[in-house]
């Protein structure tokens, strides 16, 4: 924790990942921010004693500089450091889509780059980054994303070739979630309960059900099992989702986004 790390891009992912970084001890002198408004640079600086640079100046000053920019912005950002990043930085992009091959072609020869794709759950220290090396990352520079972004949630290790399922599985996940819930909840209401209160139910019972997962280490055909009784509410429920085909819908959208996730690295946004 004494290298210096630069946030290229500090929205809500970036300062996701900076307040990260130091509650997991590391110190504002070795963190450096860049913005694109000198408002927000000083929303920063007072929020967390961290400094505002240029683009070209984080390049020149921090060891690992994080690329949390939108993916649209990422060869614009890239032009920008080309003349002032040298191969002993590591570069982290956080950026959905965007290739270690894509970053590397604009940079110095062997800079080593690693890819990182968070889901939005970074935000309250429950995200899942999914991390892969570029052509000259080494163990040490896995390791190295891996300490920043476990401060805010799980890490995986991945092939590259794995990020466009693991974007569509983990990255886009927490929509489908957030999906659900909005269908359940509407089905309280059909159901008779008042808004609030259907809400609250299936908001605690995803919570619980997650709890179980991780901790129980169960499989979960086991723990639905455990909840669906013979001739019992449940299983009228889940012959129902069967017979309307959610499963394979499932399969279908996931396919679906990591189709996406393959144009959008392939450059035909």
């Amino acid at each position: 924790m004494t290298q210096t790390v630069a946030v290229l891009g500090t929205g809500k992912i970036g300062e996701a990942l900076l307040s990260g970084m130091i509650r997991a001890g590391w110190r504002p002198a070795n963190l450096l921010v860049t913005t694109r408004r000198s408002e927000r640079a000083e929303e920063l600086h007072n929020r967390y004693g961290v400094d505002s640079v240029s683009n070209a100046e984080a390049a020149g000053r921090a060891d690992i500089l994080i690329l949390a920019v939108k993916p649209q912005d990422m060869g614009r950002l890239l032009d920008e450091l080309a003349g002032h990043l040298t191969p002993d930085r590591l570069v982290i992009s956080a950026a959905a889509g965007i290739t270690t091959a894509f970053i590397e072609d604009r940079l110095a020869a062997n800079t080593p780059v690693v890819r990182v794709m968070p889901n939005t759950p970074v935000l309250v220290d429950e995200g899942m980054s999914v991390i892969s090396a570029g052509s000259h990352a080494t163990t040490d520079h896995l390791a190295a994303a891996e300490a920043i972004f476990g401060g805010v949630g799980k890490t995986l290790r991945v092939p590259e070739s794995q990020q466009d399922a693991a974007t569509a599985l983990s990255g886009s996940g927490p929509a489908y979630f957030y999906f659900l819930v909005e269908a359940m909840t509407d089905a309280g209401i059909l159901l008779g309960l008042p808004r609030a209160q259907a809400h609250e139910l299936i908001v605690q019972a995803a919570i619980g059900a997650a709890v179980m997962l991780r901790d129980s280490g169960e499989h979960p055909v086991k723990l639905r099992e455990a909840v669906t009784s013979p001739a019992g509410t449940t299983i009228s429920a889940i012959r129902e989702l069967e017979n309307h085909g959610v499963r394979a819908a499932l399969i279908a959208a996931l396919e679906a986004a990591r189709d996406r996730s393959r144009e959008l690295a392939s450059g035909n946004g």
